[in-house]
């Protein structure tokens, strides 16, 4: 009887012990892994904010040459519907002299057929620079057909990049994506 202990009064045997020792603590594991879990969980969102958090819009809505700005958890997007001459103009020209290179191309989202609508495009509303919030193509501000950021001069171009002024990058393209060919869904 090697695994069992004689006393004068009891009989003990050690594997049973062990394995109340071994079983107490994973249950006392467990529970703080549950107690753990339900801290955490309480961190993340509530369902109706994750809710507020995206936005379908009927992009069709949208006339030839116009925009319309909406609020998605409190931050401002723009969705442009561009005219042709606004089109070429974001895509011709040498944008290796931007101060934030990038495609006219590479700032549009598919459609679901995999084509492009060069026609829209959906950006943020805050500049680059502070925050604030740029005003819009036609109203005969900025020198480059686009938005200006009249807080500190910041000039951006019909595809939204930044071409003059303090800002240091492009206005930013939200994640988003055709729902169908009308409607785009904005994601935080």
């Amino acid at each position: 009887m090697s695994d069992m202990t004689e006393t004068a009064d009891e009989t003990v045997d050690e594997d049973k012990r062990d394995f109340i020792h071994i079983a107490s603590g994973m249950m006392a594991l467990g529970g703080a892994g549950a107690v753990a879990w339900m801290f955490v969980d309480q961190m993340n969102p509530a369902t109706d904010t994750q809710a507020a958090s995206s936005l379908e819009v009927d992009i069709s809505k949208v006339a030839e040459g116009g925009e319309i700005r909406v609020l998605i958890g409190g931050k401002p997007f723009f969705i442009r519907h561009r005219t042709a001459p606004e089109i070429l103009a974001a895509q011709t020209g040498d944008i290796s002299k931007l101060p934030d290179p990038e495609e006219d191309t590479d700032r549009l989202r598919a459609l679901p057929d995999g084509s492009f609508n060069p026609a829209i495009l959906v950006t943020s509303g805050s500049c680059t620079h502070l925050g604030c919030v740029p005003v819009g193509p036609g109203n005969n501000t900025g020198d480059y057909g686009g938005w200006y950021c009249p807080c500190h001069g910041s000039h951006y171009d019909t595809s939204g990049r930044i071409r003059k002024g303090p800002a240091p990058k492009n206005l930013p393209v939200p994640d988003y994506e055709y729902v169908s060919a009308s409607v785009i869904r904005i994601s935080l």
